[in-house]
C-alpha cells in the first residue's frame, strides 16, 4: 500500500491576520450548567431570591447580603453520562471539582450587614462523546469543497481553484485576484489537495453511502467571583459581583465516510483556551416587613472573552490499494462577547421548615458578538499593549439566523422535617438555543469559515432538569448531597445540505448540483451527583 503524509502549517492563512470564530463553535461556549453547592443544585438553582448561599454570587449577588455568618464550602462530585459509547480519552463517567468558595460577614448597624464573598465553580462541563451515523446515499463532505470550488468565487460562495508558487491547490476569491478567499476553509484545503483532483489532472469528487462520527468533548469554564453585598435594614439587599472565567476546551473527532471502492477518515482535534470577564448586579426586596417574601432581579453584562484556538486535522484517503495522507495546523486569537442576561425570581420561607424559590432568565444568543482581532496599540503611559477588535459582521448576521433567545425556568423547594435535616427538590427548563432547520453556511465569506476543520453541527433542543437533594447539619458543619438529571435532543448533521445549486461553465450554465445529508437524531442526558462540605462560624 503507497501511504503518504504532508503536514501543512496553514502558511496561506497567514495573510489573514485578522481572526474570529463560526457561530456554531461559539455557541458551545455560551451558557451555563446547573452547578454549585449541592444545596443550590438541589433546589433547582431557584435560590436568586432567597439567598444565603454562596452560589447566587454569580446570578444575583445580592442573595450573599442574606448570611448572617461566615461561611466555607467545598463541592465535587460525578458527572455521568448514559448514552453513547466511550471513544478516545472520553468517559462516560468522570470525576469533577465543582465548586469551593466562601462568605465573610460584617455587621455595620443593629439589622445592616455588609459581607463580602468568592466563589469558584465550574460553569460550563463539557465532558461529553457524541456518537453519529447517517446514510447519504452519494452525498458526501467531499462534494461540498468540490461544489464550491465549481461555483469560481468568493461572492457566489465558493472560490476559484488555482495554484500557488509550491504546486498546491488554493482557493482565491475569483480568476482574477491572488488573494486567498474566506471562503476557503482548512478542509477544503484538505481535499482539493488529495481526494478530489484526479491522476488525469480533471476535478471530480467521490460519492459515499455513509457515515460516522465520533468525538470526545473535554474541559471545563471556571467562573472565579468576587462579590460585594449589603443590606439596608433588613428589607433591601444590594449586591454586585465582578467576575473572571477561565476557558479550557478540548474536542478529538473521527468522522468516516466510506466510499464504493475505499473511505475517508478525518480526525480533528480542537482546543479553545482563554479567558473572560463580567460583571453582575442585583437585587432583593422585601416588600412587607412582617412577611419573608422576597423578590429578586439581576443583571448580568456580556461575558468579555479573549481566547485562543488550535487545531491538528488529518485526512487519510484510501482508494482500492493506495491511501494517501494529509494534515493541517493552525492557531489563532479571536474574541467573542456573549449577550446580556437578565433575571427575575420569587422567594417565600414558611416559619423554619419550608423554603420556595421560582426564577426566571431571559438571554438573546443571536446577539453573541464574534469579533475579529484588526490591530492593537502600546500605550506608553502604563506600559501595556491593547489588541483592538471588531465585529465579524457577516458571520454575526448569521450567529442572528442561526441562534434565538433563550427562557430558562427554574422552581425549587426545600422541607426541613427537623431541624438539623433537609430534603429538597428542583425543576429547570431551559428553551432551545437553536432555530429550528438552522445550519452552517460553508459560503460565508469570514474568517469563521477560512479556519473550519469540520463541517458537522448540531441543532440541539431544550434542556429538562430534574434535582434532588438532601442535607445534614451537625453544629456548626454541613454535609449535603444532590442528584441532577439532565435530558436533551439533538439532530445532527454531518455537513450543510445543498440543493439545486447551479454551477457554472464559461458562458454556460450546467446542471444543478445538490449535495443532502440525513440528520441523526442524538442525545446529551446525563446525571450528577454532588457533595457538598460546609462550614458556618
Amino acid at each position: 500500500m503507497k501511504s503518504k503524509y504532508i503536514f501543512f502549517a496553514v502558511s496561506l492563512f497567514a495573510a489573514l491576520s485578522a481572526n474570529a470564530q463560526e457561530t456554531y463553535e461559539n455557541a458551545k461556549l455560551a451558557g451555563e450548567d446547573l452547578n454549585g453547592t449541592a444545596r443550590y443544585v438541589g433546589m433547582g438553582g431557584a435560590m436568586e431570591a432567597l439567598g444565603a448561599d454562596v452560589s447566587t454570587i454569580g446570578s444575583n449577588p445580592a442573595g450573599i447580603g442574606l448570611f448572617r455568618h461566615s461561611n466555607v464550602s467545598l463541592s465535587a462530585g460525578l458527572l455521568m453520562q448514559s448514552d453513547g459509547k466511550e471513544f478516545s480519552n472520553g468517559k462516560k463517567t468522570n470525576l469533577s471539582f465543582d465548586q469551593i468558595g466562601g462568605v465573610y460577614t460584617t455587621r455595620t448597624g443593629q439589622k445592616s450587614f455588609l459581607n463580602f464573598g468568592f466563589n469558584y465553580h465550574k460553569s460550563k462541563n463539557f465532558d461529553y462523546i457524541l456518537n453519529a451515523a447517517g446514510s447519504l446515499n452519494g452525498s458526501s463532505q467531499n462534494k461540498q469543497s468540490y461544489i464550491k470550488g465549481a461555483l469560481g468565487n468568493q461572492n457566489d460562495g465558493g472560490f476559484n481553484v488555482g495554484k500557488n508558487k509550491d504546486g498546491q491547490n488554493i482557493g482565491y476569491v475569483d480568476a482574477k485576484s491572488s488573494d486567498v478567499a474566506y471562503t476557503w476553509s482548512q478542509i477544503d484545503y484538505l481535499y482539493w489537495n488529495s481526494l478530489i483532483p484526479g491522476s488525469t489532472g480533471t476535478y471530480n469528487y467521490e460519492k459515499a453511502t455513509g457515515y460516522t462520527l465520533d468525538r470526545a468533548h473535554t474541559g471545563y469554564i471556571g467562573n472565579y467571583d468576587f462579590a460585594v453585598s449589603g443590606n439596608l435594614n433588613d428589607r433591601v439587599y444590594l449586591g454586585l459581583t465582578f467576575g473572571m472565567k477561565d476557558v479550557n476546551y478540548k474536542g478529538y473527532s473521527e468522522y468516516r465516510e466510506n466510499f464504493n471502492n475505499g473511505g475517508v477518515v478525518v480526525r480533528d482535534e480542537r482546543k479553545v483556551t482563554g479567558s473572560g470577564f463580567d460583571i453582575t448586579a442585583g437585587v432583593i426586596v422585601r416588600p412587607v416587613a412582617e412577611s419573608p417574601f422576597r423578590i429578586g432581579a439581576y443583571v448580568k453584562s456580556p461575558t468579555w472573552y479573549d481566547l485562543t484556538t488550535s487545531n491538528v486535522t488529518r485526512l487519510v484517503y484510501a482508494s482500492g490499494t493506495s491511501s494517501q495522507e494529509k494534515g493541517v495546523a493552525n492557531s489563532y486569537d479571536f474574541k467573542m462577547w456573549t449577550p446580556w442576561k437578565f433575571g427575575f425570581s420569587l422567594g417565600h420561607t414558611v416559619g423554619n421548615y419550608l423554603a420556595l424559590g421560582a426564577t426566571y432568565e431571559y438571554e438573546n444568543y443571536s446577539n453573541i458578538n464574534s469579533r475579529v482581532n484588526d490591530g492593537g496599540y502600546y500605550d506608553y503611559y502604563d506600559g501595556q499593549y491593547y489588541e483592538s477588535s471588531s465585529p465579524d459582521r457577516i458571520m454575526n448576521a448569521h450567529t442572528k439566523e442561526v441562534l434565538k433567545g433563550v427562557s430558562t425556568l427554574k422552581l425549587g423547594v426545600e422541607y426541613k422535617p427537623v431541624s438539623n435535616v433537609a430534603l429538597r427538590a428542583g425543576y429547570n427548563y431551559v428553551s432551545a438555543m437553536y432555530v429550528n432547520d438552522a445550519q452552517k453556511d460553508p459560503g460565508l465569506a469570514s474568517l469563521g469559515t477560512s479556519y473550519a476543520s469540520t463541517t458537522d453541527y448540531t441543532n440541539w433542543g431544550a434542556i429538562n432538569r430534574l434535582t434532588l437533594g438532601v442535607g445534614y447539619q451537625v453544629k456548626k458543619f454541613n454535609i449535603d448531597l444532590a442528584y441532577q438529571y439532565s435530558a436533551q435532543k439533538g439532530s445532527f448533521a454531518p455537513f450543510s445540505n445543498v440543493r439545486d445549486i447551479s454551477i457554472p461553465s464559461g458562458a454556460t450554465t450546467v446542471t444543478a448540483e445538490s449535495n443532502i445529508a440525513s440528520n441523526t437524531d442524538v442525545k446529551n442526558n446525563r446525571s450528577q451527583l454532588l457533595l457538598t462540605l460546609g462550614y458556618r462560624f
